[in-house]
């Protein structure tokens, strides 16, 4: 089911995108889709850092994570 709605959402911001473009150029396209894909990008995120806590897992942050792989 999660894969048929981001390939949805996805679907759906193409075609929009398409009709951004058409109307007011491929740089308005471009920004839409940017924060479209942005967008999604957050919630898929939270949605996961929410389901870490829930397990009992303590989420990192992006500096405590990058000085962990560095290591």
């Amino acid at each position: 089911m999660r894969k048929i709605y981001g390939k949805a959402i996805l679907l759906i911001a193409i075609t929009f995108g398409s009709i951004v473009g058409l109307i007011k150029g491929t740089e308005a396209k471009q920004r839409w889709m940017f924060k479209v894909k942005v967008r999604n990008e957050e919630k898929r995120q939270l949605a996961q850092q929410k389901k870490l806590i829930k397990k009992g897992v303590i989420p990192l942050d992006d500096i405590e994570l990058a000085a962990f792989h560095n290591n």
